[in-house]
């Protein structure tokens, strides 16, 4: 199993929830979040004020999902989150040691299975 954290533009927030599911992750965490990357925040003039925003709006996606899925879950984030902007986002995979559905007990792959 895998965990997909992904962290993106939020205005991508749909297309790429869409892409995904049709990958076949079965569900996902969804946070707000801010930060930034290379572009170390950007400048802004509010009421004829300049300021600098440095922690920019982004929304990070957790996916655990089967080995067997992974790589089309990740395309899926690439194609779909992409806008050949900077700040498009980040995508890490970690190895998901285990996975518990408090509900019924299912554990590891049947607990992720929709």
């Amino acid at each position: 199993m895998k965990m997909i954290i992904a962290v993106i533009k939020p205005s991508r927030l749909d297309a790429v929830l869409d892409a995904v599911t049709e990958a076949g992750a079965s569900g996902l965490t969804v946070t707000e979040v801010r930060g930034y990357g290379r572009q170390r925040g950007k400048t802004e003039v509010y009421r004829g004020a300049e300021y600098e925003v440095k922690l920019l709006p982004k929304v990070k996606l957790e996916i655990a999902v089967p080995d067997d899925i992974a790589a089309a879950v990740i395309e899926a984030i690439k194609t779909s989150a992409n806008t050949n902007k900077i700040g498009d986002g980040k995508v890490f995979v970690l190895d998901l040691e285990s996975a518990l559905r408090i509900r019924t007990g299912e554990q590891d792959a049947d607990a992720i299975a929709g």
